[in-house]
């Protein structure tokens, strides 16, 4: 065992790489979740925006273009979520699982030909004087623009949620959609572009595994990624700042155990895969202190 051969800096580094996919999930099912609405397909649309990702930017040379792809692809698979969800009233569970297994087996298709194949490189940008500071330059000011792409959205959000009024309707629709409706608030249609703007973060988290973390296209390779976004929702009581804390919390785990397994730490590797998800649950557990959105997971009917 070497723990000398663990470099602190690179390690902290490391982590907002590895928290990005799960940030950029999670804050689109917050989004989702405050309109009240439960998408539990959140792993089936990050798996669609990778292999979606995935394609257009190999296709077209651009990982930029992947991006956008497959922030295309991810609201269009929640759009079929919110239909069937929002007018023709199915189960929102039932619907959100579903919505995974297709998701699942719809990339799986769309990216046999690919397979084996590397993405476009995306470069990591170094901002001009700040990423000279020594220490704090290198870890938070010279990564790719996708890390400073999802804390601008987490920024974005909370502005929206607590500064706007539009904000605040898709709050009152969250808390009591009866009341909101009641008031003239469109509930449907608020709650559609609240499930379509997760399904887009959602995409682009998974596209970020497939053109920035590995980068190739891999089957199956958000690995559960997106339910620990749907943990961190819940565990971070619904607000934006604790969001950003479990993710990074779960991205410093997960570094963290790759480097002592490389340092050859004797601990069987199965405890060390695991110490990501029961750390960031363990810690969220003991500060979740939050109520959900009233009217979350409730079938919303303007004739009942």
């Amino acid at each position: 065992m070497d723990l000398s051969a663990i470099n602190p800096i690179l390690l902290l580094a490391s982590l907002m790489v590895a928290a990005t996919p799960i940030l950029l999930a999670a804050i689109g099912e917050l989004v989702v979740e405050r309109a009240g609405v439960l998408n539990l397909g959140v792993e089936g649309m990050m798996i669609t925006g990778a292999v979606c990702g995935f394609i257009v930017a190999t296709a077209t040379g651009s990982p930029w273009l992947g991006f956008l792809g497959a922030a295309l692809g991810g609201a269009l698979l929640s759009l079929l979520f919110g239909v069937l969800t929002q007018f023709l009233l199915s189960n929102q569970v039932a619907t959100g699982l579903a919505l995974t297994l297709f998701g699942l087996g719809l990339s799986a298709l769309m990216g046999q030909s690919y397979l084996g194949i590397r993405a476009p490189a995306f470069p990591d940008i170094h901002v001009p004087l700040l990423g000279d500071i020594p220490v704090i330059g290198p870890i938070v000011f010279q990564h790719d623009p996708m890390v400073y792409v999802g804390l601008g959205i987490v920024a974005g959000v909370w502005w929206f949620l607590n500064r706007t009024r539009a904000g605040l309707v898709l709050r009152a629709v969250g808390e009591n959609h009866d009341a909101a409706h009641a008031l003239g608030y469109h509930v449907r249609r608020t709650r559609m572009l609240a499930i379509m703007f997760g399904g887009a973060c959602a995409g682009l988290g998974g596209a970020y595994l497939s053109l920035v973390r590995v980068p190739q296209w891999t089957e199956g390779m958000t690995a559960g990624a997106g339910w620990i976004a749907l943990a961190i929702v819940v565990f971070a009581s619904w607000k934006p700042g604790r969001l950003v804390l479990g993710a990074y919390l779960f991205g410093g785990v997960t570094v963290l155990q790759l480097n002592l397994q490389a340092a050859g730490v004797a601990v069987p590797v199965e405890y060390l895969s695991m110490s990501p998800y029961l750390a960031t649950i363990a810690v969220l557990v003991i500060m979740s202190a939050g109520r959900a959105p009233g009217s979350l997971g409730r079938i919303f009917h303007a004739a009942r």
